[in-house]
């Protein structure tokens, strides 16, 4: 993906007339998380985890099954459902700049093998290795509320 193609992508989702539906997914391997450097808007240059949008006609948990391997080039399992959470971002002058609906699920990689073509960089962490990590808020507050993040 082209820097110029990050930059429509993220400009699709400004200020939008409704809310996007997005899936969030939470890769875990041997008591390991995979994180992922976010190459483009919102957050990026954060570290957080696989998502996407879910397309017209497709189930959430068939985005999340779709994004992970899109993003990391790994097969998943869905899990479980973990939560379902509101994203709405202010712009400077109190306007919606984003909003978005997002699904978060947990998956276990079933196949392939690893690669990051639309992240920046990519790697599997330890839960007591999160702080060395600028994670995206939103992330820190799932990890919070699933009891994930060191004390």
């Amino acid at each position: 993906m082209t820097d110029i193609d990050l930059i429509d992508m993220s400009r699709r989702w400004l200020h939008p007339e409704r809310p996007l539906v997005g899936v969030d997914i939470l890769i875990e391997r041997e008591d390991k998380y995979l994180l992922i450097k976010r190459a483009a808007e919102p957050e990026a240059g954060l570290w957080s985890i696989p998502r996407g949008m879910v397309e017209v006609g497709e189930k959430a948990a068939e985005a999340a099954v779709r994004e992970a391997l899109e993003e990391t080039s790994l097969e998943v399992e869905i899990e479980k459902l973990i939560e379902v959470v509101d994203k709405i971002v202010p712009d400077d002058n109190g306007e919606i700049k984003y909003h978005f609906v997002i699904i978060d699920y947990l998956a276990k990689p079933v196949g392939g093998e690893m690669h990051h073509d639309d992240a920046l960089d990519a790697c599997w962490v330890h839960p007591s290795e999160f702080t060395e990590y600028e994670l995206t808020p939103t992330l820190v507050d799932l990890f919070k509320r699933i009891d994930l993040y060191p004390l």
